[in-house]
């Protein structure tokens, strides 16, 4: 995958990246979304949500219970899945999400 600080947790059999956003605002706490990622032959990226937002006062925390989840949703793939902590992507443009 070639965007900046898109860092798969993992590669679905479909082809598909499960990808992970954190995001932060001052003031407030660290949050997370689950996404499915394809990436076009014209390196355009369409996104999936997967999972609500997690929310958590420090960003491992809050990313250790995306993975948490993604386990869940994928057990067979534990001993591949990449742990936390993960780079920082706020997610897709809006416009991207489908």
């Amino acid at each position: 995958m070639s965007r900046i600080n898109l860092d798969p947790l993992l590669t679905l059999p479909d082809g598909s990246h499960l990808v992970i956003s954190t995001q932060h605002s001052v003031g407030e706490d660290f949050s997370c979304a689950l996404y499915s990622a394809v990436v076009g032959n014209d390196d355009c990226v369409t996104f999936r949500v997967i999972s609500n937002h997690f929310a958590a006062s420090t960003c491992m925390s809050v990313q250790e219970s995306a993975y948490n989840y993604a386990l869940r949703l994928y057990p067979a793939a534990a001993a591949v899945m990449k742990k936390p902590p993960y780079l920082i992507w706020h997610g897709p443009r809006s416009s991207e999400v489908r």
